[in-house]
């Protein structure tokens, strides 16, 4: 198994003791990713701008562990205001159209930081 904390790490890794991705044989976990940078900057100011960010994140972290875009079967979607899901689904669409993994889109009340409008995970599936 591989675990991994983020390239370049969330400014909670360390405190709060998780990995950002983990591979175990064939399935690859990217957990709950915003557009949070190395200095613990929010960058993108609409939920279409995060989102483009945040699976930009996730393919490069896919990528660190032998996986890609192309290979996530699932995303789970967390967006503070459910009236954005459709910026957040047109971003989703530009870059995992191809792919059409499950899709979950919930609304929270809050994420970490109240800059935040998106947070994602995703599951990869990458045979042999």
């Amino acid at each position: 198994m591989t675990r991994l904390g983020g390239d370049p790490p969330s400014p909670w890794e360390g405190r709060y003791g998780f990995s950002r991705v983990v591979r175990a044989g064939d399935w690859v976990m990217v957990g709950g990713t915003t557009s949070v940078d190395a200095d613990g900057m929010v960058r993108g100011e609409t939920a279409y701008e995060q989102t483009q960010i945040v699976l930009e994140k996730i393919g490069r972290e896919l990528a660190r562990v032998g996986a890609s875009l192309a290979a996530v079967i699932q995303t789970r979607v967390y967006v503070t205001d459910i009236s954005r899901i459709d910026d957040v689904g047109r971003a989703h669409g530009e870059l995992l159209g191809h792919v059409r993994p499950l899709m979950t889109g919930v609304e929270v009340s809050a994420l970490i930081d109240p800059r935040m409008l998106v947070e994602i995970e995703a599951v990869a599936y990458v045979a042999g």
